[in-house]
C-alpha cells in the first residue's frame, strides 16, 4: 500500500486560483494526490489550470467542503500548519518532526495536513480542530511562505522520510583485493618506466598512491579504467629512455 493514499492536503479558503494550481503541482511532484478545499476561490479558474501544469487531474479530483470540521471528519490525524506561536499554539513540531511522527501511522490511519489562507493563515478555532501543530522554521526577517511553497516542503518531508526517495546511486561492489593489487603492480611498473618513481625506493610514493586510491573505493569497472590508462601510458612511452640528465 502507498502510505500517501491516506494523506490529504487541506486548503482552507485559498484566495488565489494560481496558488491552488501550484499546490497541485507541488503535491504531484512529491507523490501525493488527495486535495481537499474548504470554501475559497474557484478551482476551475484558468490560472489554477495554468499553474497546475501536468497536475491538472488533481484539480479535477479535489473535494470541496463547507467547513474545516467537515473536511476532517473522516481523518484520525490532523496537522495544523502555522508560523505563529501562542497560548493555544504550543508543542509545535517542525515539518520534519511531523512527517517522522506521521509516517508510521499511515498504514492504518487517515491524515490531513491543513494549510490556511495566504494572508492570515488558520484561525485559533481552526487550529484547535487539529490534533498536532507544525511549522516550517524560517529566517526572522521574513517568515511568511507562499502557500504552494509551504505545501511543497511538507510533502517533501513526507517523501524523503518514506524510503521511496533517495539521491544515492545504485549499490556498488568494491573491487577485490586481487584486482587492486594487480592494478598497483601495473602502476608501479609504468611509473618506474617513466621515471616518476625512485627505483631505489618506489614504495615511498606507492604507499601514498595506494592510500589515495583506497579512499576512492573503486569498483571493478573503475579499476579497469585505471588499468586501461596505464596500458596507454605504457604504449605511448614505448621509446622512453628515462629522465633527461641535467
Amino acid at each position: 500500500m502507498n502510505p500517501f493514499d491516506n494523506v490529504n492536503i487541506v486548503l482552507v479558503e485559498p484566495q488565489h486560483p494560481g496558488n491552488v494550481g501550484m499546490v497541485c503541482r507541488a503535491m504531484k511532484n512529491m507523490g501525493l494526490s488527495h486535495l481537499r478545499i474548504v470554501k475559497g476561490c474557484r478551482i476551475d479558474h484558468p490560472d489554477a489550470v495554468k499553474f497546475a501544469v501536468s497536475a491538472k487531474d488533481l484539480l479535477g479530483t479535489a473535494l470541496k467542503y463547507e467547513s474545516l470540521a467537515d473536511a476532517l471528519a473522516d481523518t484520525e490525524i490532523s496537522i495544523a500548519t502555522t508560523r505563529r506561536h501562542g497560548k493555544y499554539r504550543q508543542e509545535i513540531l517542525t515539518a520534519g518532526e511531523a512527517a517522522e511522527r506521521l509516517l508510521p501511522q499511515l498504514a492504518t490511519q487517515r491524515a490531513a495536513v491543513v494549510f490556511g489562507r495566504e494572508d492570515s493563515g488558520l484561525t485559533t478555532e481552526e487550529v484547535s480542530l487539529c490534533r498536532w501543530n507544525a511549522t516550517i522554521p524560517t529566517g526572522d526577517e521574513y517568515a511568511s511562505l507562499n502557500l504552494s511553497q509551504a505545501v511543497l516542503i511538507f510533502c517533501y518531508e513526507l517523501l524523503s522520510r518514506n524510503g521511496t526517495f533517495s539521491l544515492a546511486e545504485e549499490p556498488r561492489t568494491p573491487a577485490t583485493g586481487g584486482e587492486l593489487e594487480t592494478c598497483f603492480g601495473q602502476m608501479e611498473e609504468v611509473l618506474l618506466k617513466i621515471g616518476f618513481l625512485n627505483p631505489q625506493n618506489p614504495d615511498h610514493i606507492m604507499r601514498s598512491l595506494r592510500r589515495i586510491l583506497f579512499r576512492a573505493d573503486m569498483d571493478s569497472r573503475e579499476v579497469t579504467i585505471v588499468r586501461g590508462m596505464l596500458t596507454q601510458m605504457n604504449w605511448a612511452t614505448g621509446d622512453f629512455v628515462g629522465k633527461k640528465k641535467l
